[in-house]
């Protein structure tokens, strides 16, 4: 009786210190020092929230939007994956194809143009918020032209993906990279 007695105590202080005290721990700190990321890096439009800068979604249904970057889980965050697809996979090769000649021909692109990569597979985790800025430079007439840009306005847009390109991080891990959300919201305030 004594050992359950000592046994439920240390379990109780450590259900106390693990499941109370570290999580309100953590969560102070990040509350104090990165409020934006630790409620999640909400995006609002006005006072409606639109999206995640962390992430990515889908804007497939309009021509007047940047896509995204595929995804393996129809951009739901809550099984967070990618298709595990290996690089033999003929699944993984009818999608790759299917993929490009439709980021061809909905952008109008020559067949053989080269297409970077983020546009043809999906990321590891499904959720990737960006593209390169070729990508968007990609997608530059499409949006410019359904929503009626005239070529003043094209040079307007492919200047705001200019100043949106955000730099590796930490100079030097990754690539130059552009958020489709913001993106988005920055050309929807065009005229």
């Amino acid at each position: 009786m004594k050992s359950f007695v000592i046994a439920l105590r240390i379990f109780l202080f450590l259900t106390v210190l693990t499941g109370v005290a570290y999580p309100l721990l953590v969560t102070g700190i990040a509350q104090l020092f990165f409020p934006s990321k630790a409620n999640g890096s909400i995006i609002y439009n006005g006072n409606k929230p639109v999206g995640s800068s962390l992430i990515g979604q889908s804007f497939d249904s309009s021509a007047i939007y940047f896509h995204s970057r595929p995804s393996a889980i129809s951009y739901n965050p809550l099984p967070s994956g990618g298709s595990n697809y290996g690089l033999t996979s003929r699944k993984l090769k009818e999608q790759f194809e299917q993929r490009k000649q439709l980021f061809t021909s909905d952008n109008l692109l020559d067949a053989h143009t080269e297409i970077p990569s983020e546009m043809l597979f999906a990321s590891a985790s499904g959720l990737d918020p960006h593209i390169s800025p070729e990508a968007a430079l990609m997608q530059v007439d499409r949006v410019s032209g359904a929503r009626h840009f005239s070529d003043s306005g094209k040079i307007i847009l492919k200047n705001l993906i200019h100043q949106l390109t955000e730099p590796p991080q930490f100079l030097c891990l990754g690539q130059e990279r552009i958020n489709v959300l913001l993106l988005n919201l920055e050309t929807d305030k065009l005229k």
